[in-house]
């Protein structure tokens, strides 16, 4: 029987990349400002997606009404946590990898926090 080098390989390879990207340093926290002039300076659709997941806290206050420590505003929190990923994909299939006009980063920043925190009714 021959030995599996090539699996061997590219185990090893998978596992050094793990330890690789969990001894990196985190990415800095976007702040607000980094979207001000997309076109001199785009953003990836990445970064944009993430900024807005970063704000889940913040949607949630100003939908349910209440602060970080109410049982209806975990719920919210807790419920768009669990909307994430399928939020994700669904602004992957829609939004360009690099956004850069203050028109699409609207739509895209709407678009996922109406699906991150979806809200019926009529808006004040």
């Amino acid at each position: 029987m021959k030995f599996p080098t090539v699996t061997v390989v590219l185990v090893s390879a998978a596992l050094l990349f793990v330890l690789w990207e969990q001894t990196r340093e985190p990415p800095e926290p976007i702040d607000a400002s980094r979207f001000i002039n997309l076109a001199a300076n785009p953003v990836e659709r990445s970064a944009a997606v993430d900024w807005v997941v970063s704000q889940i806290p913040e949607l949630c206050a100003d939908a349910t009404g209440q602060g970080g420590g109410s049982e209806l505003h975990s719920r919210c929190a807790s419920e768009s946590e669990a909307r994430t990923s399928g939020c994700r994909r669904m602004i992957y299939d829609r939004f360009p990898g690099v956004i850069a006009s203050q028109a699409v980063f609207r739509d895209l920043s709407i678009t996922m926090m109406n699906c991150l925190v979806p809200r019926s009714g009529l808006i004040e």
